[in-house]
């Protein structure tokens, strides 16, 4: 882990790229030695005179002579180019070129300054090496050669927001190495086309390939080659958020390193294994892989020192500094060692930030080892590296509020990120300077700054959710806070300005709410996600109203949008420790436990906070659906539930939520003709309880519809991939336990034998996709899981990725009977002429409601529908 905001541009790639780049080159080295050398000069026949003869042979001789001279260049830049020192290597590089004869030994020297340029983000010079290794490729039959020169050309496509092209190019880079059978680089290739098609959105071919992948490398037999493809599959699954799968393909790698007694393989992947543990967020697991993994290394290694690092970092994040001060001393006099490079430099940083938020003055303090970095980067004139010290330095400055030296610096940094394309470095110090304009009194500045770091975070968004874990930005401290503290300077003199600047503030505001919750999506998939073009909410629904609730520290700001209406705003200080207080006071009312008559004050605070100021202009608009675009722990209040004092909300407004209307695909939908695939289980099941009311929901579904049914032993994973595929429905309605999570892996729906997680559910609901539109999903057993203010988000990555156009959930598992009757009425209203979706479910609610034995909130309250509400 290389330091909080370490996107240098060569990391940029990933670090499946730069490790399997590195095995590549050091792996063929052989190879282009062997085939870049010319052949010894024949005999000399009597025939040809003796001048002659000596003139050939020295000629020869001088040849060979320049061979070896462009071998040992080579070989020498790339020690330098797997040190880091990219400088270095290029000049190395530069130098063999003039000397290199055979158009082997030509293509090899540009093939590997395009390597380095693109490092340096020197995409100019990368593409002009490129060209003349592409132009000389076809004098040559070499097919090993022509492989890597793809992969290059491959990446830099990519890296230009190409992927379509970089995924053919990869794909004939494949080809070549299967004709060499040279497994590393047809694992290097097809790692390359998961990520293209990740970035193309198409998830299933991409999880398919990573399948195919496994299988393939499983099916070789046991070696060092196969550990390594192993570990760099278990790294891939950890990229796309797949922790447990992950675990179990790196502990398989694990026990063939180990088998092999080899040292540096087995420390490896336990590194990989300790890596994985800390983006399940099991940090004493982590802790623990990171000490075995360092157990049998030499502190001399590079790979000691890089496990160490991660080590601290983890120790100083759970603040456990008695530990840090333990291990720290060997750490810097290993550092001390270390010769420059980028490597290196961001490993200074990475202890230096690490330090920095120490609270103890016991420990050294960060600057000479940010200061140190910042001479190594201009001792091997790497411009990104030179970029993310300056930009460090810059926070270090920031956080000891000297102003003026922390602007100097986040500029410098931000002039030379622009310098090599590093948008990862550029982004994090627009930020950096907002923050800096802020503190200064500037905030036209730093609204500024802060659109440059939001547009930035948006160009990278397919690289964010790329990048592997040792190298993405954090989320939670470094994507999220943008947004929110744009949003909160956008909207904190909003009032005071006239009504054109105002609504420009509002719209902006609004837009930035939509990218976050796109952010915080993609982040959860840790894949990209299909958007729309956004429309006025009068062109979807001319009698919705839309409102944009953000928490901001100390404030929930609201942003209301009306047809054919200007935004409203309006706000309320809300210390975030009194939110959360009522959010919990109203989810703990709504156990049935507690009087129906406990759940009115927190319902009834939560609409003052949230509507009471709209009232007016719901009334005067004739409004009859309310459409929410929530935020945090609002995602996990059921707006349902919202008193006014005198009537619940649903009493008086169809209710919808959606995640953004950049995320609605507002396509009129038809009620009529409707036909469902019905699943469920009643008995008790993997440690879930019975829902035996499932079989008279299922029933009443059948009375209804036209309906393929899968109850209890036929509902399992293999049928109903078969039954969708089969049998084209509009609806399918799952009548079984299910979880939402925070994290997409611990997302899950209950079948007999299985739990379909959230991407096997996509997966097989998505196979049908091309048969008939999915109008609905429904999930009328499922619940947020507890502890998780988060979970919520679940909800919204199950509705967005299913491919329905609409999806009913609940917040909470309910009581069996009162589920099925309100789901009956839910049916028996959607097949009404002209019933929209919200309006259908707000009937069914309401139904339930007025039966005393279920009028308490919490049998009708927790359903909630998501996407499109008409």
């Amino acid at each position: 882990m290389l330091g909080r905001n370490n996107m240098g541009r060569s990391l940029r790639y990933g670090l499946l790229m730069l490790l399997a780049w590195s095995f590549v080159l050091a792996s063929t080295a052989t190879t282009f030695a062997q085939s870049s050398r010319l052949a010894e000069p024949e005999a000399l026949t009597v025939s040809i005179e003796v001048t002659q003869a000596t003139a050939q042979l020295d000629q020869a001789q001088s040849n060979q002579a320049q061979s070896n001279q462009v071998q040992l260049l080579l070989e020498q830049g790339q020690q330098r180019y797997q040190a880091e020192q990219f400088v270095a290597a290029v000049s190395l590089w530069q130098e063999a070129l003039p000397l290199a004869r055979s158009e082997t030994d030509r293509i090899t020297v540009n093939s590997y300054l395009a390597l380095a340029y693109q490092a340096l983000g020197q995409v100019s010079a990368a593409e002009e090496s490129l060209g003349s290794a592409l132009s000389l490729l076809g004098t040559v039959q070499n097919p090993l050669l022509t492989a890597q020169v793809l992969n290059i050309q491959g990446s830099l496509q990519f890296h230009q927001g190409q992927p379509q092209n970089a995924l053919a190019i990869w794909q004939q880079a494949e080809e070549n190495y299967r004709a060499v059978d040279d497994i590393a680089g047809i694992v290097l290739s097809r790692i390359n086309q998961i990520q293209a098609l990740r970035s193309l959105g198409y998830y299933p071919r991409a999880r398919r390939l990573i399948v195919d992948l496994r299988q393939d490398i499983e099916a070789q037999p046991n070696s060092l080659l196969k550990a390594q493809g192993l570990q760099t599959i278990g790294i891939t699954l950890r990229t796309v958020g797949e922790s447990a799968a992950s675990e179990a393909v790196l502990t398989e790698s694990l026990t063939i390193a180990q088998s092999f007694n080899s040292p540096e393989a087995t420390a490896q992947t336990l590194f990989q294994l300790g890596n994985t543990a800390l983006a399940a967020e099991h940090p004493e697991a982590a802790l623990a892989w990171y000490q075995q993994a360092q157990t049998d290394l030499s502190s001399d290694s590079r790979l000691w020192l890089e496990i160490a690092l991660n080590e601290l970092r983890l120790l100083a994040n759970t603040e456990q500094w008695d530990a840090v001060e333990v291990q720290l001393p060997t750490v810097r006099s290993r550092l001390d060692t270390l010769a420059p490079s980028r490597w290196g430099i961001y490993a200074h940083i990475n202890l230096a930030t690490t330090l920095a938020s120490q609270r103890s003055s016991s420990l050294p303090q960060p600057l000479p080892l940010l200061t140190r970095a910042l001479q190594q980067a201009r001792t091997i004139e790497d411009v990104t590296a030179e970029a993310y010290a300056l930009g460090q330095l810059g926070e270090l400055y920031e956080q000891a509020h000297q102003w003026s030296e922390a602007l100097a610096l986040t500029d410098q940094a931000i002039q030379l990120a622009q310098q090599t394309r590093a948008d990862e470095i550029a982004a994090s110090n627009q930020w950096q300077r907002g923050r800096i304009l802020k503190a200064s009194g500037n905030a036209d500045g730093a609204i500024a700054a802060y659109n440059q770091a939001v547009t930035l975070l948006e160009s990278l968004d397919q690289d964010l959710v790329a990048l592997n874990s040792e190298a993405q930005f954090s989320f939670r401290q470094q994507v999220e806070p943008v947004y929110r503290q744009l949003v909160q300077l956008l909207l904190q003199t909003v009032d005071t300005l006239p009504s054109d600047q105002q609504q420009q503030r509002l719209a902006r505001s609004r837009e930035v709410i939509e990218s976050l919750q796109l952010a915080e999506l993609e982040n959860f998939f840790r894949e990209a996600c299909l958007t729309y073009v956004q429309q006025p909410i009068d062109e979807i629904d001319p009698q919705a109203a839309v409102f944009y609730p953000i928490l901001l520290g100390d404030r929930l700001e609201v942003i209301l949008s009306l047809p054919g209406q200007p935004l409203q705003h309006y706000g309320n200080p809300l210390p975030q420790e009194t939110g959360l207080e009522t959010f919990l006071a109203l989810r703990q009312a709504l156990n049935p436990a507690f009087l129906a008559s406990e759940v009115l004050p927190p319902a009834q605070q939560f609409y003052d906070w949230l509507l009471r100021p709209a009232e007016t202009s719901l009334e005067q608009q004739g409004i009859q659906r309310l459409v929410f675009v929530l935020d945090g722990y609002l995602r996990s209040v059921p707006m349902a539930v919202l008193h006014d004092g005198n009537q619940f909300l649903v009493e008086r407004y169809g209710l919808a939520l959606t995640p953004g209307l950049q995320l609605f695909e507002s396509l009129q939908s038809s009620n009529q003709a409707l036909s469902a695939l019905a699943a469920g289980i009643t008995v008790p099941r993997q440690g879930f309880n019975a829902l035996p009311a499932v079989d008279t929901e299922i029933a009443q579904i059948q009375s209804q519809l036209s309906t393929r049914v899968l109850l209890n032993q036929d509902f399992t994973d293999t049928k109903m991939a078969e039954t969708v595929v089969e049998n084209p429905v509009s609806i399918v309605h799952l009548a079984t336990h299910g979880q939402f999570s925070s994290k997409a892996d611990e997302t899950f729906i209950l079948t007999w034998s299985d739990r379909l997680q959230l991407r096997e559910l996509e997966g097989l609901l998505q196979q049908r996709e091309l048969q008939t539109p999915l109008e609905l999903l429904v999930l009328s057993a499922c619940q947020t899981a507890k502890g998780d203010e988060r979970a919520a988000l679940g909800m919204a990555g199950v509705a967005i990725r299913s491919g329905a156009r609409s999806t009913v959930a609940s917040l909470w598992s309910v009581q069996d009977q009162s589920t099925a009757e309100l789901m009956t009425e839910f049916y028996r209203q959607l097949t009404q002429n002209d019933v929209t979706r919200a309006d259908a479910l707000r009937r069914a609610q309401l139904s339930v409601f007025q039966r005393s034995k279920y009028a308490h909130p919490y049998y009708w309250a927790p359903f909630v529908l998501i996407g499109n509400w008409l």
